[in-house]
């Protein structure tokens, strides 16, 4: 009998060691393996994307060159730049290269917009001649056309795109204010305020001039001090200095067919006329990715509440390319929602993007107009397909 259970117990402790040997493999185990999965897929998904944009610089053959950079909730994940910043001297692009933003510089206006709202200088439904009355010389303005700053902001204030003034785009940046000036009794409406959308620059030229008014400050030292410093953006300017002017990439205008045209572009950096708080600032993508994690919610310079009323339809129902927030355009579909922006201004384009849900961006910017690649379109594949890996492991 002792013999017995002896046995027994030594049966019973072999079973107890099996069980326990054959334990699920542990639930961190099992996390770090699909987190070095997700890591893999995205990289995969970041080099046939660069291969992509290497492709698109070779096949466009224009001798320019491409720079971006990717964005993972908080962080810059991937930066390169690739082809030539300078046709003339041949310098070689790198992430440090400048470029001109183009109408980028909106979303930066509606930003400090939304700061000067969360500290409590403007209200976004206040008519702008409360702060800047000379916005009553624009052709044809009564007490039913009043314009508000998110009208302004939202590209629903009803006037026209470009003011009837003969060289509005042209002249000194210290005097795009009295440009605008000038700019106004040349602009008309097109439609009623609030009506729908309609895109115009010369609507956020009067923007950021009226934003100045009501807080008293000079626009150009606001966005400086208020989201380039805060936010280190350190290669962001209006004006690119002396000393920082070897890195400013040379832009190229006109092709496909036609000769390149380097003159204008070159023109445009001695002055943009009205066109500053719509088309005016230089950076560099990784200093637009600071920029993009701001607003995703990283930054303690602007509240959440602020962020979603940027990044939430402003715009009367329409087509799909007219959902605009403020300062962003929004993209949405069944599976993602995209807020983005692209410039474009003589011999540069760029495009800004990021998807809400996964927190991924991308930033591609260009020191030449036409090319085969669509910017936007390579935005929103890679974003689709970032997206992509946190449906797949959900499922």
């Amino acid at each position: 009998m002792l013999k017995y259970r002896t046995m027994k117990n030594a049966f019973l402790t072999i079973l107890i060691i099996a069980v326990v040997g054959c334990d699920p493999i542990p639930s961190n185990h099992v996390r770090n393996k699909n987190k070095n999965e997700n890591e893999n897929e995205e990289q995969t998904i970041i080099n046939q994307f660069e291969r992509q944009l290497k492709k698109d610089l070779k096949d466009d053959n224009i001798n320019g060159s491409i720079s971006a950079a990717i964005v993972k909730e908080n962080k810059i994940i991937w930066s390169k730049a690739y082809g030539v910043a300078n046709i003339d001297d041949n310098t070689i692009a790198d992430t440090s290269s400048i470029y001109r933003t183009g109408s980028i510089s909106k979303s930066i206006t509606a930003f400090l917009m939304m700061q000067l709202l969360q500290e409590g200088i403007i209200k976004l439904h206040d008519p702008v001649e409360l702060y800047f009355p000379e916005i009553r010389n624009l052709n044809e303005y009564s007490d039913s056309t009043k314009i508000t700053f998110q009208q302004l902001a939202s590209h629903t204030s009803g006037l026209i795109r470009e003011p009837e003034l003969e060289d509005a785009a042209l002249g000194p940046i210290e005097e795009w204010e009295s440009k605008i000036l000038l700019s106004i009794p040349k602009t008309s409406f097109q439609s009623k305020p609030g009506e729908r959308y309609s895109y115009s620059n010369i609507g956020y030229g009067i923007l950021g001039l009226a934003l100045s008014r009501a807080a008293n400050k000079p626009f150009m030292e606001m966005v400086e001090e208020k989201i380039f410093k805060p936010l280190s953006m350190n290669n962001s300017y209006f004006i690119v200095p002396k000393e920082t002017k070897g890195l400013l990439a040379k832009g190229m205008g006109g092709g496909p067919l036609g000769e390149l045209d380097k003159k204008t572009p070159e023109k445009e950096h001695d002055g943009r006329g009205y066109k500053v708080p719509n088309g005016a600032i230089y950076s560099t993508p990784n200093d637009l990715a600071k920029f993009m994690i701001a607003n995703m919610g990283y930054s303690n310079i602007i509240e959440t509440q602020y962020l979603d009323l940027m990044q939430n339809e402003m715009t009367p129902d329409g087509e799909w390319w007219q959902k605009y927030g403020l300062g962003f355009s929004i993209y949405q579909d069944s599976s993602m929602k995209v807020i983005k922006h692209g410039g474009s201004v003589s011999g540069y384009t760029a495009h800004l993007a990021f998807e809400k849900g996964s927190s991924y961006g991308v930033i591609l910017m260009r020191n030449y107009n036409w090319g085969i690649s669509d910017l936007s379109l390579r935005s929103h594949i890679l974003l689709r397909e970032l997206k992509g890996l946190e449906t797949s492991h959900e499922n």
